[in-house]
């Protein structure tokens, strides 16, 4: 599974949208209607399912999808 299905699989369990509705661009705050503590919950079960840290102020930052991504591939290294 890459990295872009693994995300819609996650942010599915937060927001009731169709899997492939969610793109790379898709904005995690307009887009997906999340708030600051929703963003928060999702930072956590992305950390928990790629075995990662974020920093909170990198969370926090997050804007789409591909932004989440490509945190993740940062951290992993």
């Amino acid at each position: 599974m890459d990295m872009l299905e693994k995300m819609r699989e996650i942010i599915c369990e937060f927001v009731d949208i169709e899997p492939d509705a969610i793109t790379l661009d898709t904005n995690i705050r307009t887009d997906l209607g999340l708030n600051s503590l929703e963003l928060v919950n999702l930072a956590v079960e992305i950390e928990e399912e790629f075995e990662v840290e974020i920093p909170d102020r990198e969370a926090m930052g997050l804007e789409t999808v591909a932004d989440a991504i490509r945190i993740i591939e940062e951290y992993m290294d």
